[in-house]
């Protein structure tokens, strides 16, 4: 991917007389999206789909007005690979802008996670692996880059704890159930051995099938083919399983700080929104079930 950008930016300058500071800008934004491509998926390859998953995974960290620039940098990116005849058509063409306005997360039910965690196949060593993930995912409520950065070094398992490293390379610990450990206790004793671990990634606790660290956009290819496996129809990614860890936590009664703390928020408005989830239910539940609002 490097060789396109490279040639892009000379493109940028030399025929389109774009200014140094904007080429810098563009370089930038390409260098998150190549990031969090990883090795997984050739530049060739990547669908609309690919690019979905990004934008909603810099929406987590991003304002709608800098997702929208990243959105315009890749499709101008694109366009540039279609000129070149690399590529027939721009996967970025039928993608919306972000919209300004925020709307409330995806929340899975308890049901639905039970339903996408019997969905792996467990004679496959990719399907005992991701039952792994997916419970990391929500029974200690993740980011996609923390779970893919979990360290071997940093399970205290004995303790009831994992270290993560969050956004600002900022670390908490955070408690994982015994349940979640038990799943990735036999991923580490069965099936991480049989692969053949690169020297980087030795302290890596998830791996692909060639023994290097996984890639964001692997975790959401998994997590996508196991939801559609499941019959769940929701637009869902790892940090659904995130919100609904948040979620589910509130509605059975956990303090609104307590859930600051494990989810890592630098402020306590950002958790807010979880009690906004938590009031919209209330309401259907009154709407439901209360005497007066059936009438």
């Amino acid at each position: 991917m490097q060789n396109y950008i490279e040639n892009f930016k000379y493109y940028l300058k030399l025929e389109r007389g774009v200014s140094e500071n904007t080429i810098v800008n563009y370089l930038y934004d390409l260098d998150k999206f190549s990031n969090f491509l990883g090795n997984d998926l050739e530049i060739e390859k990547v669908q609309d789909h690919d690019i979905r998953s990004f934008i909603h995974f810099i929406s987590d960290f991003l304002a709608p007005t800098s997702q929208a620039r990243i959105l315009a940098c890749i499709n101008h990116f694109y366009s540039f690979l279609v000129l070149e005849n690399i590529i027939d058509a721009n996967p970025v063409t039928f993608i919306e802008l972000p919209k300004q306005s925020r709307k409330l997360p995806v929340v899975l039910s308890l049901d639905e996670i039970d339903v996408m965690q019997t969905m792996h196949n467990l004679k496959t060593l990719e399907g005992v692996r991701n039952e792994a993930i997916i419970e990391t995912l929500y029974s200690c409520g993740l980011r996609v880059s923390e779970v893919v950065h979990l360290k071997i070094s940093e399970l205290y398992f004995k303790e009831g704890f994992i270290k993560v490293e969050g956004k600002g390379s900022k670390q908490r610990f955070v408690p994982i159930s015994q349940f979640a450990i038990d799943k990735i206790q036999h991923y580490l004793r069965a099936i991480r051995p049989r692969w053949k671990v690169k020297p980087e990634a030795e302290d890596i606790v998830f791996l692909n099938r060639r023994g290097a660290q996984l890639t964001r956009a692997m975790v959401f290819t998994i997590i996508k083919q196991i939801t559609a496996l499941a019959g769940i129809h929701k637009n869902v990614s790892p940090h659904t399983l995130r919100h609904s860890f948040a979620t589910h936590l509130l509605e059975n009664g956990a303090d609104l700080r307590s859930i600051q703390a494990m989810l890592g928020h630098e402020s306590i408005t950002t958790t807010e929104i979880y009690m906004h989830l938590d009031r919209n239910k209330l309401k259907e539940e009154i709407e439901k079930y209360h005497p007066p609002a059936k009438k």
